[in-house]
């Protein structure tokens, strides 16, 4: 910030910590700084209150004290920093409970938002965009500025050597940018620019690219009265995106420069409208929603803090990316008072949606579809989707244009969540993500879409067994679960840790309660038999598969049932891949990730050459692409046998980014 901030007191028990992330880390009792202890200590505490109410796993502990070489006592280490931290945080509440506490999930945190001034600050940021939303702008920039007052300095300066707190550190500075922007705009609205303009300039200095600044900027300037300052901001701003990006500035900063253009010395004027209700279009959240705190808080924190405008989710078929989507949808309300909408890119049997018809779909939600022709049939007794029917989409090329420009201009004008469903790949959504303003997109996908640039990326694992027993509780009852805990475990361990199919296994349980979970484990437990149980009504496991397994090329899927048949529990090596299928060691690894990119395989989170990491197929994917290699051995090892390799991989780069279904991806004999 540009001027010194007011650090403003919190409100808490007397005598209670209070802990300060904006700034260097430093704690507080009764106005009293306290010693945090050595370095490695301070490290500890400062991840856990970056997560706070929020179980941080130990390894993610280990990485930010030791992110190079851990030393085998580096557990023993961390539970004496963890136990210096209880003694400093002292106990939650008035209960004298434990305020740090160890699960399965890693060590939880529990602090309240007035001991720590980064929840203090969220909750300020989102009651100002609460209260710019309902139209009270005046209210809205006395807490923004609230907010921005406890800022002093750059967050965790002091510990930003360690990467994990740096990473935390840049996450704080990114949101604390944006509720900037929120202020500065909101003062411009209410007619005092003039606040502002010093601030602006620096943060544009700061950060030159950062479009928004600059609108907020020629704005403060043009009401000030110094329209030619204004008008060169934006001179200097297209040169700078020439230079460096060799593009253009967006529609929407062209359209506010011809307007101070046009509109001589006149100031602008405070808006005196009032919001029409949002526009909500999303699915009921699912009551058996479970876990996912850590990828949940992250999208709440990107999307909500505004640092980002596309996020994407992406996981295998079954693993919960659309029931987290629209949970974090309904939670972000306050930063979206444009409103919310879900979309399915998909259709009910798996295969895509047109991006035509996608887009008439966002079209008619925020009112900019208003004349077109209905969809044409092929012919007589042709099929229309169900989701489809009676959908106007644009008829010509022409038309689709003109749609797609003017969704561009509705996102560039409004601040709104579009969630984009099960998307098959980034053909199907490039034209439809925001170029600019403050719209954000959140899409789903099996794959990982690494085609679409820059986002920002949250791939959803397995969860943890906790976080798997707690959502089959949720179904088939906390007393059940605790009558055989350890079939429970086995239940969700069968799963492969789905939530589809934990979710199935709970569906069925809670219809055959006669049912010992035993037995149901020892079912899910046979291989030939796990995904004919995984069946509760019209909901299937096994059909929730094969669409995934649709969606891979051929040779895609030789590979896979190749690399299925390694192990019992789908774990191999580069060197057991390259084996297995036959080729030289540069296509297994393109094989491999291949798969990777289709979310078939998972790897592992950090950084590790492609010798020493351990490769993973998921349980039911791998019991499923067993019973195909089976069923079509002959067809697949036709498959992967024909041409020469070089022949493969030169054609199987040539396809159309959205073909999945026709390209060979790799060079590689069936061995």
């Amino acid at each position: 910030m540009t001027r010194p901030p007011v650090r403003t007191g919190f409100a808490g028990a007397a005598g209670a910590v209070h802990f300060s992330l904006l700034g260097p880390l430093t704690a507080r009792r009764g106005g009293r700084e306290l010693p945090l202890g050595p370095r490695k200590q301070r490290l500890v505490l400062a991840t856990l209150l970056a997560r706070p109410n929020t179980p941080v796993p130990v390894d993610v502990l280990t990485d930010a004290v030791w992110p190079d070489d851990p030393p085998r006592t580096a557990r023993k280490n961390l539970q004496v920093y963890i136990s210096a931290a209880r003694a400093l945080l002292g106990p939650a509440g008035d209960g004298g409970a434990d305020r740090l506490v160890h699960g399965c999930g890693g060590y939880h945190l529990r602090i309240a938002e007035g001991e720590l001034d980064t929840l203090r600050f969220g909750s300020l940021a989102r009651a100002g965009r609460a209260a710019a939303g309902r139209g009270d702008v005046a209210g809205a920039a006395r807490l923004l500025r609230e907010a921005l007052d406890l800022w002093e300095g750059p967050p965790l300066h002091d510990l930003r050597d360690s990467a994990g707190v740096a990473e935390e550190a840049d996450r704080l500075e990114a949101r604390c940018l944006t509720v900037y922007e929120d202020w500065a705009e909101a003062e411009i609205e209410l007619g005092r620019a003039a606040v502002a303009v010093d601030g602006l300039r620096d943060l544009v200095e700061r950060h030159p690219l950062r479009e928004r600044l600059r609108a907020a900027w020629m704005n403060s300037l043009h009401q000030s009265g110094r329209q030619a300052e204004a008008l060169a901001v934006y001179d200097d701003y297209r040169q700078l995106m020439a230079r460096e990006l060799g593009l253009e500035p967006s529609p929407a900063m062209a359209a506010l420069y011809r307007s101070m253009l046009g509109r001589g010395r006149e100031a602008r004027r405070p808006a005196l409208s009032r919001r029409t209700p949002a526009p909500v279009a999303l699915p009921a959240g699912t009551g058996a929603f479970t876990g996912r705190r850590e990828e949940l808080r992250d999208l709440l924190d990107v999307l909500g803090g505004g640092e980002e405008r596309v996020v994407v989710v992406s996981g295998p078929g079954g693993a919960g990316k659309s029931a987290l989507a629209v949970r974090a949808a309904h939670l972000l309300a306050d930063p979206f008072p444009d409103g919310r909408v879900h979309v399915r890119v998909r259709r009910e049997h798996g295969t895509a949606r047109s991006r035509a018809e996608v887009l008439a779909e966002l079209g008619r939600w925020c009112g900019i579809a208003e004349a077109r022709t209905e969809i044409p049939t092929t012919g007589a007794g042709a099929e229309v989707p169900a989701t489809a029917a009676g959908v106007e989409v644009p008829a010509t090329a022409g038309d689709l244009a003109v749609l797609a420009e003017a969704w561009q201009e509705w996102q560039a004008r409004h601040r709104a969540l579009v969630v984009l469903d099960d998307v098959p790949d980034e053909a199907s959504v490039r034209g439809l993500l925001p170029r600019s303003g403050k719209c954000a997109v959140l899409v789903t996908a099996r794959g990982q879409l690494p085609g679409l640039a820059p986002v920002h990326r949250i791939a959803l694992p397995a969860p943890a067994d906790g976080e798997a027993l707690e959502l089959l509780g949720k179904l088939i009852g906390a007393g059940r679960l605790r009558t055989d805990p350890a079939a429970a475990l086995r239940i969700v361990r069968a799963c492969g840790g789905l939530p589809l199919a934990v979710e199935v296994s709970g569906m069925r349980l809670a219809v055959l309660r006669h049912l010992p979970l035993a037995e149901y484990a020892d079912r899910l437990d046979d291989p030939s038999a796990a995904l004919d149980e995984l069946v509760a009504g019209d909901v299937s496991v096994r059909h929730r598969i094969a669409s995934g397994w649709r969606d891979l090329a051929e040779p895609d899927r030789w590979v896979l049932g190749r690399l299925a048949g390694l192990a019992d529990d789908g774990c191999f090596t580069l060197d057991r891949a390259t084996v297995a299928l036959g080729c030289g060691e540069r296509a297994a690894i393109r094989a491999v990730e291949s798969l990777i990119d289709a979310g078939a395989v998972t790897s592992p989170a950090g950084e590790v050459t492609a010798h020493a990491a351990l490769y993973e197929v998921p349980r039911l994917l791998c019991l499923f692409a067993r019973e195909q290699t089976t069923a079509g051995e002959p067809e697949l090892a036709a498959t992967g046998a024909q041409g020469t390799a070089g022949d493969r991989a030169a054609s199987g780069r040539q396809g159309a980014a959205g073909d999945r279904t026709g390209a060979p991806a790799v060079a590689l004999s069936p061995g």
